[in-house]
């Protein structure tokens, strides 16, 4: 119980104070030593159990644009099925089957050939990081051990699951551009549930000519941020790819121009909205679409039907906000 006492009343005394203790419960502290390295061998051996072994139907939302000056210069929007082979075989190609597309293009006749740059549909695919496994999830001796250091972080929350997160990135004296980023891996099954990694930017510049393909000849481009997220969510306890993004940025210079030096800004995302695991087999060759197609320029038939009063999402929303109304619209919509 506090208590008041008037300092004059203490002046010129020898005094004896006492306290009374009070116990005041406080929530428990776990300290836990988390090897990194072991966090993610035991995510890797248990791929096979946590996500699909088997091939499975996947029905997805697409979307791509392409900034200059901070200006949009198009968006491109479609629904893929998609065959998605088991991940234990990566040897095993995914097809793609354009089931919806729409297309906003703004470019001048003059901007049509700025560059050619690797990203989009065929991306998507090799993003799914469980099935195409990267170096740096790869700690076979010769191979993530040489190239990456792992730390471990905090515990945190996504999608109302326990992560524990590794960070890693390129180990000191490799000056080819690799990856650094964060890992978020379940602390319950060891699923991986979401991963954020960029190349270095200390070494970004080199990785130009692993995404230019062909460029204006009176223009050179310089990567200056190339960044992916990739998530997996589960649907009757297997995990699936649901969320994929990439953000990749380059500087343009036009030859014979001293100060106009823009940038390029190009991105592509991809959100699972429906899993099919019944009477999966492979699309006849007619029925599916090349992953390498620029989707920008493919030829398409416009379903007014369809888009609706969704047929021109705002580039600077977030994808992963509004799939619940993408998705409802193709639950709703009979597709073959």
């Amino acid at each position: 119980m506090a208590q008041n006492v008037e300092a004059t009343v203490l002046t010129g005394r020898n005094n004896t104070l006492s306290l009374e203790p009070k116990v005041i419960p406080l929530q428990e502290v776990l300290i836990r030593l988390v090897d990194p390295k072991k966090l993610l061998r035991e995510t890797m051996e248990r791929r096979r159990e946590n996500y699909s072994s088997e091939p499975v139907y996947l029905t997805t939302f697409y979307r791509e644009g392409v900034q200059v000056k901070n200006k949009f210069q198009s968006l491109t929007e479609a629904v893929f099925k998609i065959y998605k082979s088991s991940v234990m075989y990566s040897d095993a190609p995914d097809q793609v089957k354009l089931l919806k597309m729409s297309r906003i293009d703004n470019r001048e006749v003059t901007d049509s050939l700025v560059a050619k740059i690797k990203s989009g549909v065929d991306a998507c695919l090799q993003l799914d990081i469980m099935k195409n496994i990267p170096d740096f999830l790869s700690l076979e001796a010769g191979d993530g051990n040489e190239l990456y250091v792992y730390t471990s972080g905090d515990m945190v929350s996504v999608d109302d699951r326990i992560a524990r997160v590794v960070s890693f990135e390129q180990k000191r004296g490799i000056k080819e551009p690799l990856f650094c980023g964060e890992l978020y891996i379940d602390s319950e099954n060891s699923a991986l549930l979401q991963a954020r990694f960029e190349f270095q930017p200390k070494y970004v510049k080199d990785a130009t000519r692993l995404f230019v393909v062909r460029q204006a000849p009176t223009l050179k481009l310089t990567t200056q941020k190339i960044a992916y997220t990739v998530s997996y969510k589960c649907w009757n306890g297997t995990y699936y790819i649901h969320h994929i993004r990439g953000d990749l940025y380059f500087k343009m210079k036009r030859k014979r121009t001293l100060f106009s030096n823009p940038t390029l800004y190009t991105w592509f995302e991809m959100v699972t909205c429906r899993v099919d695991n019944e009477n999966v087999t492979r699309f006849p060759r007619s029925e599916r679409m090349s992953t390498h197609t620029v989707l920008a320029d493919t030829d398409f038939k416009y379903d007014e039907s369809f888009w609706e009063d969704f047929n021109f999402i705002p580039m600077e929303e977030e994808l992963s906000k509004i799939i619940e109304k993408v998705a409802l619209k193709i639950e709703t919509t009979e597709l073959p």
